[in-house]
C-alpha cells in the first residue's frame, strides 16, 4: 500500500485534470446506463403495441406491487424506476408509434453522442495526468541518481539503472491508467448497471452477483503470483539491457577478439530466460479472463432460466424488461473483467515501482553536512593528515581489493601553486588518492584539509567548483564541440570558448570540420581521435578556470605527436594552478615541485626528480631506468 501511495502522490500537481477526469467518468457511466435502459421502451414500442398505445396508463397497470419480502432499499429502486418510466412514457409515447420510435431514436443518438464525448474527455484528462506523473517520476529518479555518490555507480550495472528508468517506469505508467481510469470508471459502470438491474428485478440481480466473491478470490490468487513473477521478469529485462549496453559500448573489442558468437549466445540466453518468465506471467494473466467469463456465463444461464420463467409462467416481468435486464447484466461483465486485469496490473506495477523506489530511497554517502562551509576560493594549502582508505565491505566485487585497505596513513601538504606528481605501479592507489580530493569518496580515517577546513565540513558543490579534472578516459557527450567545451557554463560567449580551444591546441583541428565548433562529435566523442578528444577535454577545463587541477594520466594513451600537442596544452592548463598529476611517463613529471612515489597504498619516497633519481636503490630510479634504459 505504501508503494501505491507514493505513486499517487505524484498525481497531486495534476489534481484539476484528475478531478475533471472523474467528473467525465461519472457522466460516461450515467450515459452508458441510459443507453442500455433505452432498449426497454424501444423494444416495447416495436413489439408491444398495446403497451405503446397505453402510454403511462399501461405502465401503471403493468407495474407489479412490491411484496412484503422485497427489501426496503430495493423497493425504493422500484419506486424510482416507476417514476422514471411514467415520466419517460409521458415524454415519448405521445402521438402514434412512429412518432414514439422517432423520439426514441433521437434520444439514443443524443445519449451515445454525449457518452462518447464524456469518454473522450475523461480519457484525455487522464492521459495528461498519466504522462505528467511518469515524466515527474523519471525526472526525480534521474535527479536523484546525480545526487548519489560515485561508489553507488561503481557497484551497479549501467543497463540495470537504464532499465529501471525506462522499462520499470513504463510498467508503473500502466498502473496509473489502470488505477485512475478503471478503478473509478469500471465500479461506476457496475453500479449504474446494477441499479438498473435492481429496478427491474432484485431477485434476478441477487442471482447475478453471486459469482463475484468466487471471481474476486480467484483474482487475488493470480495477483499475488503476478507480483512475484513480474519482479523477476523486470530483473531479467535489466540483464538484457546490461548485456546490450556493454556489448555495444565494447563492440571494437568484441570484433577484435572474434567474440561475436560468444556475445550473441550470452544475449540469446538472457532473452530465452526472459521469454520463459514472460510466458509464465502471460499464462497467469490471461487465465483470469476465461475463468471470469465462464463463471459469468454460468450465472447468465441461471438468470435466463429463472427470468424466462418469470416472463412465461409467472408474468411478473414484461419481455422487454427481461431483455433490458439481460443487457444491463451482460454490460456489467466487461467492467468486471477489466477490474480483474486492473488488480493484476497493479500487482505487476508494484513490483516494478519497488525497483524504482529502491534507487530513490538510496541515500548518498557523500553529501553536505548541515551548516557546511561554502568556499569562495582556494588561498593557502591542501593537507592530507594520516589518511587511510578502504572500499566498504558492502561494495560489490567489481571493486578491486574490496574491503581491503587501499591507502595507509598518507600525509603530505601542497602549497597553493605547487605541482604534485604521483607515480608508482598500477594498482598502487594513485587514482584513489586523488579521488579523495573532490570527495568522490571519504577517508575511513584521518582527514583532508583545504585552507584549514576539513573536506567533510565543506559544501560539496562549492568544493567541486574549485577543481578541474582531465583523465586518461576522456568523457565527452554526443553534442557539438562548442557545447562540450562550454559544458556546465550557461550563455558562455563564443570568443571565450575560442580562446580556450586555442590554448588547448584544439582550434586548428576544429576549424578543419565543415561545421566547425557546431560539429556533432558522436557518443563519447567517437568521431574524434584520442588526441583531439583530450584537447577538447583540456579546453573544457581551461574554460572552467579552476584553481585546482587533477590530471590522471592524461597523455598515456596518445601517440607521440598527439602527446606533444596535449602536453603543451596541459602546461598552459597548469600555469598558476595547484596541480595533482598522475603520470605513467616519468618525462612528464620532471618539473613537479614534489613527486610522491606510491606503492601498495603507502608513500615510500618523496622529493623532486633530481633528488629521487639520485637514490639508485629506490623505486623511482628503478621505474625511470625501465623507461629510459639508463
Amino acid at each position: 500500500m505504501n508503494i501505491y501511495l507514493r505513486i499517487f502522490r505524484y498525481a497531486k500537481p495534476y489534481w484539476k485534470h484528475l478531478f475533471a477526469s472523474i467528473v467525465f467518468t461519472i457522466f460516461f457511466s450515467v450515459f452508458s446506463g441510459l443507453s442500455i435502459y433505452l432498449t426497454i421502451p424501444l423494444l416495447e414500442t416495436l413489439f408491444d403495441q398495446d403497451y405503446a398505445e397505453g402510454g403511462p396508463q399501461a405502465i401503471e397497470q403493468t407495474e407489479p406491487e412490491s411484496d412484503e419480502d422485497t427489501p426496503a432499499v430495493v423497493g425504493r429502486f422500484q419506486q424510482l424506476r416507476q417514476a422514471l418510466s411514467l415520466w419517460f412514457a409521458g415524454f415519448v409515447f405521445t402521438g402514434d408509434q412512429f412518432d414514439a420510435l422517432f423520439r426514441i431514436c433521437v434520444i439514443i443518438i443524443t445519449v451515445f453522442f454525449l457518452k462518447n464525448i464524456a469518454g473522450f474527455l475523461q480519457s484525455y484528462m487522464l492521459a495528461f495526468v498519466e504522462q505528467g506523473v511518469v515524466k515527474d517520476l523519471r525526472d526525480d529518479i534521474f535527479r536523484h541518481l546525480h545526487k548519489l555518490s560515485l561508489s553507488y555507480f561503481s557497484g551497479k550495472r549501467t543497463g540495470d539503472l537504464i532499465s529501471r528508468i525506462t522499462n520499470d517506469v513504463t510498467i508503473v505508467q500502466h498502473s496509473i491508467g489502470a488505477s485512475f481510469l478503471n478503478l473509478v470508471r469500471e465500479p461506476l459502470l457496475v453500479l449504474v448497471f446494477l441499479m438498473i438491474a435492481l429496478m427491474i428485478s432484485w431477485q434476478l440481480t441477487l442471482i447475478s452477483i453471486g459469482v463475484i466473491p468466487v471471481t474476486m478470490l480467484f483474482i487475488r490468487m493470480i495477483g499475488k503470483r503476478l507480483k512475484r513473477d513480474t519482479g523477476k521478469s523486470q530483473q531479467k529485462m535489466a540483464d538484457i539491457t546490461s548485456v546490450l549496453q556493454e556489448t555495444i559500448s565494447g563492440v571494437k573489442i568484441v570484433k577484435a577478439f572474434g567474440m561475436e558468437k560468444f556475445e550473441t549466445n550470452k544475449f540469446t540466453e538472457q532473452t530465452r530466460q526472459y521469454f520463459r518468465r514472460m510466458l509464465k506471467i502471460a499464462r497467469m494473466r490471461h487465465l483470469a479472463h476465461p475463468v471470469t467469463e465462464f463463471l459469468s456465463v454460468i450465472a447468465g444461464v441461471v438468470i435466463i432460466y429463472y427470468g424466462g420463467r418469470q416472463v412465461l409462467e409467472l408474468g411478473t416481468l414484461r419481455p422487454a424488461e427481461f431483455m433490458g435486464f439481460l443487457f444491463a447484466i451482460f454490460q456489467m461483465m466487461p467492467p468486471m473483467k477489466n477490474l480483474t486485469s486492473v488488480f493484476n496490473r497493479l500487482q505487476e506495477s508494484a513490483a516494478a515501482a519497488a525497483r524504482v523506489f529502491v534507487v530513490m530511497d538510496t541515500e548518498p554517502t557523500i553529501k553536505s553536512r548541515p551548516g557546511a562551509v561554502v568556499l569562495d576560493g582556494f588561498y593557502r594549502d591542501i593537507e592530507f593528515k594520516n589518511v587511510t582508505f578502504s572500499y566498504p565491505s558492502s561494495t560489490p566485487v567489481n571493486i578491486p581489493d574490496n574491503g581491503e585497505v587501499i591507502l595507509k596513513d598518507i600525509s603530505f601538504t601542497v602549497k597553493k601553486g605547487e605541482v604534485i606528481a604521483m607515480v608508482g605501479p598500477s594498482g598502487s592507489g594513485k587514482t584513489t588518492l586523488i579521488d579523495l580530493i573532490p570527495r568522490f569518496y571519504d577517508p575511513v580515517d584521518g582527514s583532508i584539509m583545504i585552507d584549514g577546513h576539513d573536506l567533510r565540513d565543506i559544501e560539496v558543490k562549492s568544493l567541486r567548483r574549485l577543481i578541474g579534472i582531465v583523465t586518461q578516459e576522456t568523457i565527452l557527450f554526443n553534442d557539438t564541440i562548442r557545447n562540450n567545451i562550454a559544458y556546465g557554463l550557461d550563455d558562455c560567449r563564443d570568443d571565450i570558448i575560442f580562446e580556450a580551444a586555442k590554448a588547448a591546441n584544439a582550434d586548428v583541428f576544429i576549424k578543419t570540420f565543415p561545421d566547425g565548433y557546431e560539429t556533432i562529435i558522436g557518443d563519447r566523442g567517437v568521431r574524434l581521435s584520442g588526441g583531439q578528444r583530450q584537447r577538447i577535454s583540456i579546453a573544457r577545463a581551461l574554460l572552467k578556470n579552476p584553481p585546482i587541477m587533477i590530471l590522471d594520466e592524461a597523455t598515456s594513451a596518445l601517440d607521440t605527436e598527439s602527446e606533444l600537442l596535449v602536453q603543451e596544452a596541459i602546461d598552459k592548463l597548469m600555469q598558476n594552478r595547484t596541480s595533482f598529476v598522475i603520470a605513467h611517463r616519468l618525462s612528464t613529471v620532471r618539473n613537479a615541485d614534489m613527486i610522491l612515489v606510491i606503492d601498495r597504498g603507502n608513500i615510500i619516497q618523496r622529493g623532486t626528480h633530481a633528488e629521487l633519481i639520485k637514490k639508485s636503490k629506490g623505486l623511482y630510479h628503478k621505474l625511470y631506468e625501465m623507461q629510459f634504459h639508463i
